[in-house]
Formats: C-alpha cells, structure tokens, sequence
C-alpha cells in the first residue's frame, strides 16, 4: 500500500510500519521463502504500491495468478481479520493500471526482439552451445555485421551458418575456423528452439522499451505484466528471455542518477532459473549489470525460495529483503537457515533462525535500506493484503484489458522485411543462375563438337578433316597403290637405261 510517500509491505503490530522508501527502492531487493509461504501475495503488494506511486512495473506471471491486478479484490473474513489486527482501517480495495505482454502472443500483447539485439552470448545460452559452437556463433554475428547483414529472425541466422558452412574457406584467415561439425550443431539447436516458439519472439516490430515505461492518465504507473504460463515450461527459453530484458534496459536506458523514485521496478520470479548453469564470465556481466543498472533508475527484486539460489555478489546488491518461512526437516535444510539468518542484522528481540521456521502464513521477517542507505535490522511482520483481485481472470477480461491498452494494433502483426535472409538468398540464387549458366554453356560446346565430328567437319566447320574409309575404298586404294608401284618402276629403268646410251 503507498502511503506518505512510502510503499508499506508489512506492519508491526498497529503502529510500526515496514516500508519501502521511494527514493531506495533501486538498492533492489529479494523475496524468499518456501512454497507456499506467501511470495505472491508479498510481489503484488509491492506492486501495486509502486504503481499507485507512479512507478511503472513489469514481472513475470508463471502460473497465472497475478493476472487478477486490473481488478480490485473482494473483502472475505481472512482479509478483515488480518487488517484489523495490523490497525489498517482505511484499506481501499482497487484495480490497477496493467498491460498483458505474451512472448506467444496468446495472452497479451506480442513481445519480439531481434536477434541481433539478443547478441551470441545469450542467444549461445538459450541453444545450450559448447565453447567451440558459442565461438562459431559469434563469429557469425560478427560476419553480419561486418557485411550489413541485419539478424532480425531465426531464418536470418540460419540461412547465414549455411552460407558460412558452404565458403568457410573463405573467411577461416579472417574470422577463425568455421567448422561443418559446429555450424551443423548449432543449426539443429536452432529448430528444436523453433519448435518451442522462438519463432514468435525473435522478429519486428520489436519492444520498445520505453512502452513499458508509461503511466495512466492519473499518474498511476501501469503494471506490465509477462503472461509466462506457456514460456515457464521451458525454463532455458524463458530464464534467457529474462537475461535479454536485464541486458536490454541496462544497454538502452541512459544514466540518471540518484532519483526520487525509479523510473520502472522489475521483478523476476523464480530467479534461481537465471543463474542455473551460468558461465563464469556470464555471470561476471549480470553481476556488472546488477551493479550499474541502479543508477539508471531501475530496481530488480528477485523472488526464489532462499537467498542460496542467488549468486553471492549479486546477493550482495540486493537491500531490501523479506524473507517468508523456511522448512529445514535435514541437516541440508537446517545449514541454509542458519545461513539464511546470518545475512540479517540481528534483532536482540528474537532468534532470527527460529523465526524463520516459525513463521506463519503472511508472516515474514523483512530488512529494508534506511535513510542512510544501510540494512536496517531485521523484524517480524505482517505483510498486508493485496488491494487487486487475488487469482487467474477469464479470457474475456483478459481480452476486454488487451482491447483496452495503449498499444493494441502496434504489435499484433509482424514485419518481415528485407533482412539477411533475402539479400544471402538473393546472391546464393545469383550464383546458381551463373553456374548454371556455365553449365549449359559447356554443354552446348560439347554437342557442337559431336555435331562437327560427325559431319566430317573439323572445329573450323571446313573439308580438311580425316574421314572414315570403307572396305571397297581400302582395297581399291591398296591396288592402285601396287599398280601406281608397277608402273613408277619401269618408268624409273627406263629413264635410267636412256642417261647411258
């Protein structure tokens, strides 16, 4: 709930409040706990707090029961009960401002990028590439762009690995070595990607990022939200999609300093998805990311189910905390609690270990960035009730907000325009129409020399050619020959006898 100027997650009783303050709210943030204990509902009020602030929003909805934010919530007995215990007595049940995006273009808005915008490093990541294959991947953008070769679509790339494949000759001393194994591998990757949807992701109009940025005419910041059902079965597609996005804005957003508010909050649940198998020097860029992004305006809050699944300094990065019950039933379980709760400041009122375990539904333990920008020391809270309806909506009132946003009719259709893929296609067909051509022309050459040949006529078309004899010319020939013989020798003694008489 926002409030003086404070967006209030959590009471302490009736009177202490556990608030966010706006101007800390980019020291980013974490929300942990087990299944169950209560991160959704500690997400959505977060939410809309920020957008009744003015702060747009954007997260992911993996199983579709955040959808229920452009509606305002009904009261139950639960709820009453809750609030009368924190002191809240002026709690407004309300919808908020919220946009649907869908990367399949099923249940929101289509959300496309190209990918060149994607770039190797992450694209590599979404392909699951080996060193070698991620090499062979970047040198192939890197040919692109070096022959103004635009990537926008998966037809793009995968028509320039077999242009590649096909003249890897030709820029091995240039580029590296390219080899029929790699790009083979890489290829085949890339359909079994197209058969989980990419296709509908990687293409034009691609997002702009400042439409996620906009408010309502009453100042309220819209709430945009990522219907991640369908992307959230495919975990590699849909933790790369994630990466992108962080990349993305910190590539495309300019430098802003320290700010009253942010300009826009992200929060990306199931986070340990993102970190996963990450590479070292990948995980050294989001690290770098994380760092830098804040002073661009964005806060990124984390939600997974302990502090253990996020890298330690990105852990380190993330100020304002709310940590909901832990189960520990093994000794496993039991090291990541007492980890977890040494990551607090410690609160002489209670055993923060025990706390952790003993923490009831809408409970939570919650440390936040105070004025001076430091942790402040960990309490117990109830976190409040979400004003928006609690739940999955039907497709109607999904369709009824779709039809409603700002942004129907910008990117329900997609572009395909001259890319890549027809200017390779263009001079590959180029090739084979002058291949072809020499084909034909040495074919014709070939034919013209049988047709002189059996004719009697040489290249030159003339009578001066050697031909084929037949038998009564052999031996009509052969006794001209003996009588031509006969006749020069007694020519010859003739001749001979007369010199001497």
């Amino acid at each position: 709930m926002y409030t003086d100027n404070k967006i209030v997650v959590g009471k302490r009783g009736t009177e202490n409040e556990m608030s966010i303050l706006l101007d800390k709210a980019n020291r980013h943030g974490l929300i942990t706990g087990a299944s169950g204990s209560g991160k959704t509902i500690t997400l959505k009020v977060m939410a809309e707090s920020f957008s009744a602030a003015g702060v747009p929003v954007f997260l992911a909805d993996v199983k579709g029961d955040l959808a229920g934010m452009p509606l305002p919530g009904q009261a139950n007995e639960k709820i009453a009960e809750r609030l009368n215990g924190i002191g809240i007595t002026d709690f407004e049940y309300k919808g908020f401002p919220t946009v649907f995006w869908d990367v399949y273009g099923r249940g929101g808005h289509p959300i496309r990028t190209t990918v060149k915008a994607v770039g190797p490093t992450i694209l590599a990541r979404m392909l699951g590439l080996t060193d070698a294959q991620e090499g062979v991947l970047a040198i192939a953008f890197k040919i692109a762009e070096d022959n103004d070769l635009e990537l926008v679509d998966l037809k793009d790339l995968r028509l320039l690995l077999q242009y590649i494949g096909d003249n890897r000759q030709k820029y091995t001393i240039t580029y590296g070595n390219v080899s029929t194994q790699s790009v083979g591998s890489i290829q085949r990757n890339l359909l079994m990607l197209e058969e989980q949807g990419a296709n509908q992701f990687f293409g034009e109009p691609s997002i702009d990022i400042n439409d996620l940025l906009q408010r309502n005419s009453n100042g309220m910041g819209n709430i945009n939200i990522l219907h991640a059902v369908e992307l959230f079965s495919k975990p590699n597609l849909y933790s790369s999609f994630l990466l992108w996005l962080l990349t993305y804005l910190n590539q495309n957003m300019p430098e802003v300093g320290d700010l009253d508010k942010p300009k826009i909050v992200f929060f990306f649940d199931e986070a340990h998805l993102l970190f996963n198998d990450m590479p070292n020097y990948m995980l050294t860029q989001v690290t770098q990311v994380v760092k830098l992004i804040r002073s661009k305006g964005i806060g990124l809050y984390f939600i997974s189910q302990t502090p253990m699944d996020i890298p330690g300094d990105i852990l380190a990065q993330l100020g304002n905390r709310v940590q909901h019950t832990l189960r520990a039933y093994t000794p496993a379980e039991q090291k990541i609690v007492k980890a977890v709760a040494s990551s607090f400041r410690a609160n002489s009122e209670f055993n923060t270990e025990e706390a952790i375990m003993s923490l009831g539904t809408g409970e939570a333990l919650i440390s936040f960035v105070n004025e001076k920008g430091e942790p402040s020391i960990v309490q117990k809270a109830t976190i409040l009730p979400p004003q928006s309806n609690m739940g999955a909506i039907d497709d109607s009132t999904r369709l009824m907000v779709m039809n409603q946003s700002p942004y129907r009719g910008k990117y329900d259709v997609a572009v395909d325009r001259e890319t890549a893929y027809e200017k390779i296609k263009a001079e590959m067909e180029e090739k084979e129409a002058e291949k072809a051509k020499q084909e034909e022309e040495k074919q014709r050459e070939k034919e013209e020399k049988q047709k002189a040949k059996e004719s009697g006529t040489g290249k030159s078309g003339t009578t001066g050619g050697k031909q084929k004899k037949t038998a009564a010319e052999k031996a009509f020939e052969k006794t001209a020959n003996a009588a031509l013989g006969t006749i020069g020798r007694k020519l010859g003694n003739a001749i001979f006898k007369g010199f001497f008489k």
